[in-house]
């Protein structure tokens, strides 16, 4: 490892509020980085405080304090920084607080509704969203006709569709046509996926609670700033080694 002060350039824009390591690793791969002027698509490339960084022509720099905001996002809202397709962005209702660059940490799909966590912390992102990290997530099922207990037992043993093995956590009835789903993994669209697969059509998907970090009453559209306890309650949930690493 050098010992020149230097950064490898995937953790210096994420240090810089531009996305998740993994995420700044495709934006490097797109030639969407430039260095001193110079576009780089090297993974391994290390860049010094002195050196000039952009992405897309814009200049970035490391965030000066970091931001951790939840989100009660409503339906038919996009979990992304931009769309071709000109949909709604969840990350657009956090516009008249936080001015800055946030990115969403992992994703709810376009129709779910519920909790969302974003900010400008790449490390973090990355620890609670990696797949190896077991930070659980709760949602809020409700479907069109009663569930079968069965049904839920069996997602709990796991299940395989279209070649993906999904398992459930837990599962708890609120009613015969609503109960609570515990998941570790959160595979993309795991709970409609599953559902879908045995024909149970669901008119609601709202997630309640990311590890520690539970959704409450803030109201559908609203958002918050996480305490200190909650964001050191998603690290520790994360595993997350990264304070104090240097690479």
């Amino acid at each position: 490892m050098p010992n020149d002060g230097s950064l490898r350039l995937q953790l210096f824009m994420a240090s810089c509020g531009v996305a998740s390591r993994r995420a700044c690793e495709r934006f490097i791969a797109g030639g969407r980085v430039q260095v001193n002027g110079r576009t780089v698509t090297e993974l391994g490339s290390r860049v010094r405080s002195s050196d000039s960084v952009a992405v897309d022509g814009k200049p970035i720099r490391p965030v000066r304090s970091k931001l951790y905001v939840a989100l009660n996002k409503p339906r038919a809202y996009l979990c992304s920084n931009r769309d071709p397709q000109g949909r709604p962005l969840a990350v657009d209702l956090l516009r008249d607080r936080y001015p800055g660059r946030l990115f969403s940490i992992g994703r709810l799909d376009y129709l779910s509704t519920g909790l969302i966590l974003f900010t400008n912390d790449g490390e973090l992102a990355r620890a609670v969203s990696h797949p190896s990290s077991d930070v659980e997530k709760e949602y809020l099922v409700e479907a069109k006709r009663p569930i079968r207990e069965e049904l839920l037992e069996e997602f709990a043993r796991g299940v395989t569709v279209d070649g993906i093995r999904y398992r459930i956590k837990r599962f708890r009835f609120k009613s015969s046509t609503r109960v609570l789903i515990a998941l570790s993994e959160g595979k993309n669209r795991e709970i409609r996926n599953l559902f879908n697969a045995h024909n149970v059509a669901l008119s609601r998907v709202h997630r309640t609670r990311i590890g520690g970090v539970a959704l409450g009453k803030l109201r559908i559209g609203a958002h918050r700033a996480l305490s200190d306890a909650e964001v050191a309650s998603l690290r520790r949930s994360a595993g997350d080694g990264t304070r104090g690493r240097r690479d």
